[in-house]
């Protein structure tokens, strides 16, 4: 009976030790319109733009972390807002998604990701029930930002216009 006893309190006490979800939300985006030249183009006017409008919507959202692709547009549309949080920008592997949807789950605080059209959806819907709910963003399309909300009664994800915050 002892022994029993000592097994139970341990199993709780394990599980309350246990690591839970931290609530949080993750913002997804493409990087902001480009220059039309080059193999690694910087922000057009209209990037730049965005990349401010980005930061003054995310500057209430207490952001902790903020990752982009080792691209200058998508280090360029996410330097506003690492800027305005005070945080250095991590760069990410786009190929290997799985490995920044483990460490976005782990991290704890709100966290901005920056990638590029046929990454941010993929990234998306990692974190949906069902399979492929969000297509490949075309080649004109810079307005989205995917609001993924991780909270302990499950995952919240949705995609908005930057004119919806």
């Amino acid at each position: 009976m002892k022994n029993l006893v000592l097994i139970l309190i341990s199993i709780l006490f394990f599980a309350a030790c246990s690591s839970k979800q931290q609530p949080k939300t993750i913002y997804i985006v493409r990087h902001a319109e480009k220059q039309l030249d080059g193999n690694d183009p910087e922000l057009s006017i209209a990037g730049n733009a965005r990349a401010r409008k980005l930061a003054q919507i995310l500057a209430d959202q207490k952001i902790t972390h903020v990752f982009s692709t080792d691209y200058k547009r998508t280090r360029l549309t996410a330097a506003p807002t690492a800027n305005e949080a005070g945080v250095e920008i991590k760069v990410y592997d786009p190929k290997n998604q799985d490995a920044l949807v483990e460490q976005l789950r782990s991290i704890e605080g709100n966290v901005l990701v920056v990638g590029h059209s046929n990454t941010v959806s993929k990234l998306a819907n990692k974190f949906v029930d069902i399979a492929e709910p969000y297509m490949d963003l075309a080649e004109t399309e810079y307005n989205f930002i995917y609001v993924i909300q991780l909270r302990s009664n499950g995952i919240k994800v949705s995609r908005k216009v930057y004119k919806d915050f």
